[in-house]
């Protein structure tokens, strides 16, 4: 069943969860796993394409982008906005407000949960989306 981890951030900065989810697909791809990333819009999975470049120096997070023609069976990273990849990544990060429907498909989903109100209103929504469906819950607070 699928393992789902809530990160729960302190910083509310605009990049906050942005910065933390290039941190978290490094780590996630040095361990050999294969990472999705579920945007909320467009213009975020744009800043994202950019961050995962120079998000720390020495860093390269080879990525691609679902829907745009690239090749995408050599990337350990892919991103996308309302597209639902069509091969196995085992990570799923989801930084859009819902749920994706293809969730289940992962055998790990981390939610990103931003210091501001919204963003944890929101994110309880979800974590009792998960709850009422019986999947393992996590939690963990990072300063």
């Amino acid at each position: 069943m699928t393992r789902v981890d809530f990160y729960i951030l302190k910083d509310n900065g605009e990049n906050a969860r942005a910065l933390f989810a290039c941190r978290l697909t490094e780590k996630a791809v040095q361990q050999g796993h294969q990472v999705y990333i579920n945007t909320e819009s467009a213009v975020q999975l744009l800043q994202l394409d950019d961050l995962l470049w120079t998000f720390r120096a020495g860093s390269f997070l080879p990525h691609a982008v679902v829907g745009n023609g690239e090749d995408r069976g050599e990337s350990p990273v892919l991103l996308g906005h309302n597209r639902e990849p069509g091969n196995s990544h085992d990570v799923l990060i989801n930084l859009s407000n819902d749920v994706p429907p293809y969730f289940s498909r992962y055998n790990r989903v981390v939610e990103l949960v931003g210091g501001n109100d919204a963003q944890r209103a929101e994110a309880r929504d979800r974590y009792r989306f998960y709850k009422d469906r019986g999947y393992t819950l996590n939690t963990h607070e990072i300063s």
